[in-house]
């Protein structure tokens, strides 16, 4: 009885301990599995263009690249809105070049950009807004892509109100956010215990997670005395033949 007594004691401080979090995990893992991921990552809000370079609209040439920018380093030939450039590096900076006459197409102008986020949204919905951001990028572009910056955020007026954002340095769309990525991301920090920066790996979880075997282990030994132990215990006070009899069975 003490094992019973000890168990009920623990489980039940255990459990208003852990309750509340158990209730987050249960609403946020539902979120998560809720949406389909491919349209919470957004690759719903884009089309992945597949754009071949056409050699035949190359006229200004390499060696003329070099000559205007005779530093410049990880040259790549690419299209931007179906016409071919030239991205590199430049002075520890990123340029995008017309590969057809040569002018320089950054940093992108305001009109560019729109004309980029366009090209790439598969919505319907018109521009509702359009912010420049050079410095101190919201949570939601990747650390990835900051070295990209500036960028042009595109908001459209279409369900969930989705962003895309445009590099002003060389056109290449560097993120596609709606609200529910956005709602998708707190629920992950909140499922996670990481309130900072959404890793996983943290001593909170940690601990409420094995406070929760222990929850756990407890309510299997209730779970024993009051089902079994108390089944067995109805059979003995009816008498041993009682007992012999569901044991044979």
């Amino acid at each position: 009885m003490s094992v019973l007594k000890t168990s009920r004691k623990y489980h039940k401080w255990l459990m208003l301990f852990l309750g509340v979090q158990f209730v987050t995990w249960s609403v946020t893992g539902a979120y998560m599995v809720f949406f389909n991921i491919e349209y919470i990552h957004g690759n719903t809000l884009i089309v992945n263009h597949q754009n071949k370079i056409n050699h035949q609209n190359i006229d200004y040439s390499l060696e003329q690249l070099l000559g205007s920018y005779p530093t410049a380093e990880d040259i790549e030939v690419d299209t931007f809105i179906n016409k071919e450039v030239y991205r590199f590096s430049h002075k520890d900076k990123k340029v995008m070049v017309s590969a057809i006459n040569g002018k320089q197409l950054s940093p992108l102008a305001k009109d560019e950009a729109i004309k980029a986020a366009r090209y790439f949204y598969t919505g319907q919905g018109k521009i509702a807004s359009v912010e420049f951001i050079s410095d101190n990028p919201p949570f939601e572009l990747s650390r990835r892509v900051h070295s990209d910056l500036p960028a042009w955020r595109i908001n459209f007026d279409d369900l969930g109100n989705p962003s895309l954002y445009i590099s002003a340095t060389n056109g290449k769309l560097l993120g596609k956010r709606h609200d529910y990525w956005r709602l998708f991301d707190y629920m992950f920090n909140f499922h996670a215990m990481d309130y900072n920066d959404g890793a996983i790996d943290n001593w909170l979880l940690f601990w409420f997670a094995l406070f929760g075997i222990f929850a756990s282990i407890t309510g299997l030994i209730l779970m024993y005395f009051r089902v079994f132990k108390s089944k067995i215990s109805e059979l003995s006070s009816n008498g041993p033949g009682v007992i012999a009899g569901a044991k044979s069975l």
